[in-house]
């Protein structure tokens, strides 16, 4: 890309911002959403959770022309877009009255993800800032408390207005967020000339690489475990018999360790590579998985769960942008990033309907954390694989 670009402060803070607000109205309520839905409209858990599952498959499709349009025409006129797309998809959202509504509303707010969410904003900050890696621990030590903030919001919101109005107000507040995506991404770098050329074979000899399926194996196994306790930890643990506050603040605990180990990460600075980090978080992994299988009643080990999985998730949220770059190269790094995200795409998409069946079927949610350990494993191994294979 060319021109002055975006300054280091704006980028951080913008970004930063601008993400916590999008992931903290478009999903972070959804648990929530669910049992008011039920009790007002008679729809069932399988049937929400579809639809849920419906908008993570739209927002994997959309990844890689995503990041293509990214690496050809700049960031502003799609995230722009998308970020307003999903303040008007949020007051849609509340005033929803059919099943099939409801599944259209959830596969275009999958859409608008792909334009101005995660993935998109991290190639951005890959492509504008100076030190990317340090950019994005210092984004996403902010963007970790998008549950502790949004989580007890939106129950208060949905205690006081009922869950349309909850809605509204998340709608709001992401008018907001997207009036700041267009004014921070003015002063974002141009394309340089022929980059629509060389995006594209930039991504496809990164896809033939060990290193390339070994990263995106381990994501898309963290995609499974992240997507599916975001849409049922809240129940399951309602489900084990916690009382509501300790459920809420159990839930809402997973920010601040990621913020903690996001901020120790950010003090040891190059002192560590994302090959060790990756190292360390997906050996979290299976560690909390069991933990949660083990300690159905016991807030030890229910602790221990929150800690490690916090801090295996948050770390990977680094390693899943910065790591992804220092292994595979920063150049056509927007198609990249949306070839891995569309990668994950599958788990992700059917990590909430596959854990809401499995609980149907099984009465509870009893097998659940037992079959997270074996995907937990899987990511740790699979990152082994990338972190020993050349990615250049």
């Amino acid at each position: 890309m060319s021109g002055r670009g975006i300054p280091d402060r704006t980028l951080l803070w913008g970004t930063a911002a601008t993400q916590l607000i999008g992931w903290g109205t478009l999903y972070t309520p959804f648990p929530l959403t669910v049992a008011p839905i039920e009790a007002e409209l008679g729809w069932s858990r399988v049937l929400l959770n579809a639809a849920y599952t419906c908008g993570l498959l739209a927002a994997g499709l959309g990844a890689i022309p995503a990041g293509r349009w990214l690496d050809r025409n700049g960031p502003r006129a799609m995230m722009t877009l998308g970020a307003f797309g999903a303040s008007a998809l949020l007051v849609a959202m509340s005033l929803v009255q059919n099943p099939l509504a409801y599944f259209a509303l959830w596969i275009l707010i999958g859409v608008v993800q792909a334009m101005c969410l995660w993935g998109t904003a991290m190639a951005v900050v890959v492509a504008e800032a100076r030190e990317p890696t340090r950019a994005i621990t210092a984004i996403t030590f902010i963007t970790g408390m998008t549950g502790t903030i949004f989580l007890p919001l939106t129950d208060w919101l949905i205690g006081h207005l009922g869950w349309r109005g909850a809605l509204q107000v998340l709608a709001a507040m992401q008018f907001v967020a997207a009036t700041m995506t267009w004014a921070m991404l003015r002063e974002a770098r141009a394309p340089a000339r022929g980059a629509a050329i060389t995006a594209g074979p930039s991504l496809w000899a990164r896809l033939r690489q060990p290193a390339f399926a070994g990263l995106a194996l381990c994501f898309a196994a963290h995609a499974f475990i992240g997507t599916g306790l975001g849409a049922h930890l809240i129940p399951l643990l309602r489900e084990r018999g916690w009382p509501e506050g300790m459920v809420l603040l159990l839930a809402a605990a997973h920010g601040p360790a990621q913020v903690a180990a996001r901020g120790v990460l950010f003090v040891l600075g190059r002192r560590v590579t994302m090959r060790g980090v990756g190292r360390l978080a997906t050996g979290l992994l299976p560690v909390a998985m069991l933990a949660l299988a083990a300690g159905p009643s016991s807030l030890p080990l229910t602790l221990v769960f929150v800690a490690s999985f916090a801090v295996a998730d948050g770390l990977l949220t680094i390693v899943r942008s910065a790591g992804a770059a220092e292994i595979l190269g920063r150049e056509g790094f927007g198609a990249i990033n949306g070839a891995l995200s569309a990668v994950a795409m599958l788990p992700r998409t059917v990590a909430p309907f596959a854990l809401a069946l499995v609980w149907e079927g099984a009465g509870g949610y009893g097998p659940v954390p037992w079959m997270l350990v074996g995907v937990g494993l899987m990511a740790a191994g699979s990152f082994l694989v990338a972190a020993t294979a050349r990615g250049e």
